[in-house]
């Protein structure tokens, strides 16, 4: 049986999800991630941790469709024994997601329920039918947004699902802590990705206007976000539970 701590990353693939595996592996933790449809870039990221030393694997998750759920942990349970050799997992990431900057008048339901589905209702289903497969004394850590608490204009929806997920991590936090598994949230601030159609990153306007208003005076990179993650799967992150940990450089204050 294996004693080393595996973490599974939803939507490892790319982006903050891929710096977050990258940082874990270095860690020295090994990794499952997943991805929805570039199942090459997955592969990529799997052979750079292996490379590392760390075993490593990807599966196809679409995070948003809770029906897809008992087949995706089933794939989940089926690689931790056949590639780790254990049965269950130490940490769980929920990062997956898509953006939507649209103004509040103009959301349809059908933009609601996607940013509902991928960010809120997919997280809490996809969290409870983990764990089982979760180890006592692991953790969870949800990815929310620096949206949560600056408020800027065509957010609405996407913000609120992440609200959302704020508030039930305290509650996770609390119902699961006699499995000793503690249950953080990172909120990043505006990171240089392909997020949301790379916004932040390609936009010069958006990309100076951030700047001007972060106290450390630049958009944040994908790997200010990894190595944030990454502690707080180790040991000494042990007395960190319930809580909100924003890192955006001092974004609106």
């Amino acid at each position: 049986m294996s004693t080393t701590k595996i973490a599974l990353v939803t939507g490892g693939s790319r982006g903050l999800g891929k710096n977050m595996a990258q940082h874990l592996a270095q860690k020295g933790l090994d990794v499952i991630l997943t991805y929805h449809s570039k199942k090459d870039e997955a592969e990529a990221v799997v052979a750079e941790l292996q490379a590392l030393g760390r075993k490593a694997a990807a599966l196809p998750l679409d995070a948003s469709s809770v029906s897809s759920f008992a087949g995706f942990l089933a794939q989940v349970k089926a690689t931790l024994h056949t590639v780790f050799g254990t049965e269950r997992f130490d940490f769980l990431i929920n990062n997956a997601g898509t953006g939507l900057y649209q103004p509040y008048h103009q959301v349809t339901e059908q933009q609601f329920d996607d940013m509902l589905n991928i960010h809120f209702k997919g997280p809490y289903f996809l969290t409870q039918a983990a764990l089982p497969l979760l180890n006592d004394g692991g953790g969870i850590i949800n990815i929310s947004s620096g949206l949560t608490r600056i408020v800027m204009p065509n957010s609405s929806a996407y913000a609120s699902m992440k609200a959302a997920m704020e508030m039930l991590t305290k509650y996770q936090a609390k119902e699961l802590a006699g499995r000793r598994i503690r249950v953080n949230v990172v909120a990043p601030g505006a990171i240089e990705t392909d997020f949301a159609g790379g916004r932040t990153r390609d936009n010069k306007e958006v990309n100076a206007h951030i700047a001007s208003l972060t106290a450390l005076g630049r958009v944040g990179l994908p790997t200010d976000i990894g190595p944030v993650v990454a502690f707080l799967c180790t040991d000494e992150a042990g007395w960190i539970d319930a809580q909100r940990i924003e890192v955006s450089g001092g974004q609106g204050i």
